[in-house]
């Protein structure tokens, strides 16, 4: 069964928008985990403009599940990730003005410096991850760093998906994942994942241990409820 981690950006999104602790989100991290997610994932930024520093310090000691922290390796977010020590760092090559993540990691040209972070999380016991493009050249590039894993960026699969080309829009992470598998990698995936592609991108796509999902699930939980959004997405990852 390929685990569902559930990421509460947007839900520090909206205590930020009015200031004080509602909805205050260790608690929503707390009920996430009771509704039965496997895992907590928070992408904190430079300019802490939803999830802040100080809210993965407030995680960690009371989340009973795997917890995720994903990101820029810059010295601030090292250094977080390292006294914090998740289970687990996912590496997001994402610029401090980005609205969102919006490319992998190129893992050729940057393969000594993921090497030397890579190492230095490994080190302290923290399992890492890179975010890389459905580009069979970028998982080989990301074997060669040393990572336990790498995280697919879906956003081109989502937008194919929603167009109709669902073949053709899943064939490259299929691909990625089986020689990502060869290579002895974990797979992730995540972004722009939903209800109404999981199931699909699931079923089509071998030994995805993980997948990371935020701003769908929080966006069809105003309709449905957390708790039954969540059960559905656990159906669907069967």
């Amino acid at each position: 069964m390929t685990k569902l981690s559930v990421n509460i950006n947007k839900i520090a999104t909206l205590r930020n928008a009015r200031g004080g602790n509602i909805p205050n989100v260790v608690q929503c991290a707390l009920d996430i985990e009771k509704f039965g997610a496997e895992g907590i994932t928070v992408h904190p930024r430079p300019d802490e403009r939803h999830i802040r520093y100080q809210d993965t310090r407030d995680l960690k000691p009371v989340l009973k599940t795997e917890f995720n922290i994903e990101g820029n390796p810059v010295t601030k977010f090292i250094n977080l990730v390292l006294e914090v020590k998740p289970a687990q760092v996912t590496l997001v090559p994402d610029a401090e003005d980005a609205i969102t993540s919006n490319a992998g990691w190129n893992t050729v040209k940057n393969k000594e410096y993921l090497i030397e972070v890579i190492s230095e999380f490994k080190k302290h016991g923290i399992r890492t991850s890179i975010f890389v493009d459905a580009d069979e050249k970028m998982i080989e590039g990301a074997a060669a760093t040393g990572t336990d894993r790498i995280e697919l960026y879906t956003e081109s699969f989502a937008e194919k998906f929603a167009d109709g080309d669902k073949k053709e829009a899943v064939k490259p992470y299929a691909k990625c994942a089986e020689l990502a598998h060869q290579l002895g990698l974990g797979v992730n995936a995540g972004h722009d994942l939903s209800l109404d592609n999981i199931e699909f991108f699931k079923n089509e796509v071998p030994f995805v241990d993980e997948v990371s999902i935020g701003h769908a699930l929080i966006a069809e939980a105003l309709y449905l409820g957390l708790e039954e959004t969540i059960s559905r997405y656990l159906k669907k990852l069967q």
